[in-house]
């Protein structure tokens, strides 16, 4: 969620009319957070009431890529998981148009990101994501994860040039196992189906409640990195960063108890999703050290954005090969 297409209140004021009937745009804030697409809070007065949406500027998805994500979200709406919920148009379109771009319409979760979260916190995420998954088995759209590893493989000599000779070895090694795994029979095994495959401490809101109360999820965001794929690889991305110390890659055993602990409660893991659990860690840690040497040595322009630091990946993967070796 960076701002790469500028927008101005009168021109977003005209567009919004021209495509909704949601009352009359009142304001537009950017959002700096997040790297891939341009993204704006807009309010808008309807008979006296003032609602919040989000708007988004697709920056690399194209308008035939964009269904997937949008009717998956409609549909996990519709089956009582909490997420944006998108807005169709005066064509009853769900992909729009603004600025020669594709862009999208959702209503605005309540709440804020909790970076440093609890057991309960953790137990709250596992166990939404558990019912997410089993309420993505009835969507009939697929797409595949477009950050698996075709794009490993064609990304990572790009990013080679630029990183030393020890962090290429790393790569390349790494990227050779997952290729073996990717193509073992325990990985074909692998339960699948809709994932967020994004679904970091940012891309979650927790409304906001004294220190007494349990936890109140509010909604998982941002669902424009999600596809069809094995759902421990979802949980891995997931746990690799809501549960570990971040000073050093190293799982909190009460986050990672209470996280697996709530998900099983609604989905148990399979034999196989036991037996791939270390090769998944792996896996989830190389894709996101992947895109931050990306994003940060072959970044486009953009206000409002900050690339995140690619070292904290590559200690995660040393980490997790470290303990996987042992």
């Amino acid at each position: 969620m960076a701002v790469y297409t500028q927008l101005n209140l009168e021109e977003t004021t005209d567009w919004f009319k021209k495509q909704f009937e949601l009352g009359e745009l009142v304001s537009l804030k950017g959002i700096s957070s997040g790297i891939e697409n341009s993204n704006f809070f807009l309010s808008a007065l309807q008979k006296n009431l003032q609602t919040e949406y989000v708007l988004t500027i697709f920056e690399r998805l194209s308008a035939t890529e964009l269904p997937y994500y949008l009717e998956l979200m409609q549909h996990l709406s519709q089956h009582g998981i909490k997420v944006p919920a998108p807005f169709l148009n005066k064509d009853h379109a769900l992909v729009l148009s603004l600025k020669d771009k594709p862009a999208a319409l959702v209503s605005k979760l309540e709440g804020a990101s909790v970076m440093q979260p609890s057991p309960e916190h953790c137990h709250e995420v596992g166990f939404m994501l558990a019912k997410m998954h089993l309420a993505g088995l009835s969507f009939d759209k697929h797409q595949p994860n477009l950050r698996s590893l075709p794009w490993w493989q064609v990304t990572i000599p790009q990013i080679l040039p630029f990183i030393d000779t020890e962090q290429q070895n790393l790569l390349s090694n790494e990227l050779k196992v997952q290729i073996e795994f990717f193509g073992s029979d325990t990985y074909k095994d692998l339960p699948q189906g809709p994932s967020h495959c994004d679904l970091f401490r940012d891309n979650v809101l927790f409304k906001s409640l004294s220190k007494d109360a349990k936890p109140e999820l509010s909604g998982f965001f941002d669902f424009y990195f999600a596809g069809t794929d094995k759902w421990l690889f979802d949980i891995c991305v997931t746990v690799n960063d809501w549960c570990i110390d971040h000073a050093t890659g190293m799982f909190k055993p009460d986050l990672i108890s209470a996280f697996l602990h709530a998900y099983q409660e609604v989905r148990p893991f399979t034999d196989e999703e036991e037996m791939a659990w270390p090769f998944m860690q792996r896996a989830a840690a190389l894709r996101f050290w992947i895109s931050r040497l990306w994003d940060f040595y072959l970044p486009r322009e953009a206000a409002l954005l900050t690339p995140h630091d690619p070292k904290h990946f590559e200690r995660i993967l040393r980490l997790r090969i470290k303990q996987h070796a042992n």
